[in-house]
């Protein structure tokens, strides 16, 4: 499955990975039940998958506070992305 991933461009062409780097590593690694390892991989993992499911089931079970949700998990993600990226160079 390795084989088929996408290198990061902005990693390959700067030397500096992006807010998106290890996220295919951690989706892979979510399919095969290691979920501690994709959390390590890429933390925003969860809060991610959460909007996206979120977006889903509205689509056929509209939600009354729509908005709102996805403006709170898209800015928790969001977070976790910004913080995750800045540790990772400290």
């Amino acid at each position: 499955m390795e084989d088929f991933m996408l290198p990061c461009l902005n990693k390959k062409f700067f030397g500096v990975e992006c807010l998106g780097c290890g996220l295919q590593r951690s989706i892979s690694l979510l399919v095969q039940g290691e979920f501690t390892a994709a959390f390590v991989m890429y933390p925003a993992v969860y809060p991610l998958l959460s909007l996206l499911i979120f977006v889903g089931v509205n689509f056929f079970y509209p939600v009354k506070f729509y908005g709102k949700i996805v403006a709170i998990l898209g800015g928790l993600t969001a977070l976790v992305m910004v913080v995750s990226y800045l540790l990772k160079y400290l």
